[in-house]
């Protein structure tokens, strides 16, 4: 079965622990629905978050949903003047059927 990575990006309202959490678990809830993945068919999982977003690891979200057995990293974004504020972006390393143009990134 092919490895083919999934992105997603949400905006955040603010800095803080709950909204870094029920964020980051929408993200992920929305990426393994609209493309019918298991947990234990993630691979990997990379989390980046803009330098403004400190209050919390988006990693931790996924600890919650119960994906213990997947390998996760957290990464901050690059501080570019005039990037957007206040964003998480995923990285998901999936093994699917699907193929690379039937992936449907959130």
């Amino acid at each position: 079965m092919p490895i083919r990575g999934i992105r997603g990006a949400i905006d955040l309202k603010r800095n803080s622990r709950k909204e870094i959490q029920n964020c980051t678990q929408e993200l992920l809830q929305a990426m393994v629905s609209r493309n019918r993945i298991k947990p234990e068919n993630i691979a990997a999982a990379f989390f980046t978050a803009t330098p403004d977003l400190t209050a919390d690891f988006p990693a931790y979200a996924a600890r919650n949903l119960g994906w213990s057995n997947v390998p996760m990293m957290c990464n901050q974004e690059l501080d570019v003047r005039g990037g957007m504020k206040r964003v998480i972006r995923i990285l998901l390393l999936v093994n699917t059927t699907l193929s690379q143009k039937a992936i449907r990134h959130q």
